[in-house]
């Protein structure tokens, strides 16, 4: 009985501590937005940016299903850059701005005094031009990972995919998915369907914005030349760099530590090689030919950087 009442006492207190905290400066100009896919490292890379608990960490703030000032966003939203609806604009606000608190939100924040917010999100990729078109000065970050990694990790753990939430969205399918639609609803392989996601979240951003309006990160560059790719992103958020932050390329999140205990001695960059088939990677890089991202990556686990830039909005 005694037990009980100390786990309670423990979450009740937890979720007092995770409301308390200030936020000295309303202004959404002070807000770095990290996006990209689940299982690509998002976590990881804010940590890094966060290296010196310099921001209230915002963590997946635009989730519908967990957040009740975004009940009008749908799962996987997309809005057009034009978009003017007053409840999307106003929700989007109330967080950009660090109006909102949310036990979800601040969950995994540890500044209780803060000037400034980082925002991680894996659900934002099709209204970030919208945030950027919106809410102008707001340092955007996407983050990239080999798609092939992120669906390993993804089937590892049982997640399913959401291309219905895609499919289902007219706007989506007018602007960017119809040339893909049949292709997308003949898959019938979890592995494949996801892949296509990979695809969809990434080519719509990267068809949207222009060069120097948003910054591409990359999963394998933390990894294999963590200085070069940490001093990239730095200078594009106007930070200065510090040896302290290599200390955290050490710590990626919980689940890549839970997920590497799996594949103890192989390198994380290829960590997915022993387990997706030769024929399973080229049928990868078919379909991302399908959306021209095989200038991204291709059956080679590192991207092509110089490439990926040249694609935003056919650059």
């Amino acid at each position: 009985m005694k037990e009980r009442k100390l786990v309670y006492i423990k979450k009740i207190g937890k979720k007092i501590k995770d409301r308390i905290y200030i936020d000295l400066n309303k202004n959404y100009h002070n807000t770095v937005f990290l996006a990209g896919t689940g299982r690509g490292g998002t976590t990881w890379v804010s940590n890094i940016i966060n290296y010196n608990n310099e921001y209230r960490y915002m963590f997946e703030p635009f989730h519908s299903g967990k957040v009740d000032s975004c009940r009008n966003f749908r799962y996987r939203q997309y809005l057009r850059p034009d978009d003017r609806d007053s409840k999307f604009i106003e929700s989007a606000k109330l967080i950009l701005s660090g109006k909102v608190k949310d036990p979800w939100i601040d969950s995994k924040n540890k500044k209780f005094i803060s000037s400034k917010r980082l925002i991680k999100d894996i659900r934002a990729s099709h209204f970030l031009k919208w945030i950027y078109a919106n809410f102008p000065g707001i340092p955007i970050i996407l983050l990239l990972r080999h798609p092939c990694a992120v669906v390993h990790s993804k089937l590892k753990l049982n997640w399913e995919s959401h291309l219905g939430e895609f499919l289902s969205q007219d706007e989506l399918l007018e602007d960017f998915l119809n040339p893909f639609k049949d292709a997308i609803v003949d898959t019938n392989s979890m592995f494949e369907k996801l892949i296509f996601q990979w695809c969809i979240e990434y080519y719509v951003p990267l068809k949207q914005f222009n060069k120097g309006e948003i910054h591409l990160a990359f999963y394998e560059g933390f990894c294999e030349n963590p200085r070069d790719e940490i001093e990239r992103l730095f200078s594009f958020l106007g930070k200065n760099f510090d040896d302290k932050v290599l200390l955290n390329i050490k710590t990626p999140s919980a689940l890549s530590r839970k997920f590497s205990a799996i594949v103890t001695g192989r390198n994380l960059i290829d960590s997915w090689r022993g387990n997706i088939t030769k024929e399973q990677i080229r049928r990868a890089v078919e379909i991302l030919a399908m959306f021209g991202l095989d200038r991204i990556y291709t059956e080679d686990s590192m991207p092509d950087i110089e490439n990926t830039y040249k694609l935003l909005n056919n650059n």
